[in-house]
């Protein structure tokens, strides 16, 4: 059990130090940029999939 509290005040610390920063701040907006690309990359899959007829029966 005192392992589980070492831990979590370990974790609680990084994120304390992280929140304090403006590194939470960079890993949001990093966070915000990822997301967007990989929607966009999803819309582009989708569209390739119809496009191309919902899976080719090659054989």
């Amino acid at each position: 059990m005192l392992s589980w509290i070492i831990l979590f005040l370990v974790l609680a610390i990084v994120a304390g130090v992280l929140g304090f920063t403006g590194i939470a701040t960079a890993f949001a907006t990093i966070a915000q940029i990822l997301f967007y690309i990989f929607l966009i990359f999803l819309v582009v899959a989708l569209v390739m999939y119809f496009v191309r007829g919902r899976g080719s029966q090659r054989m």
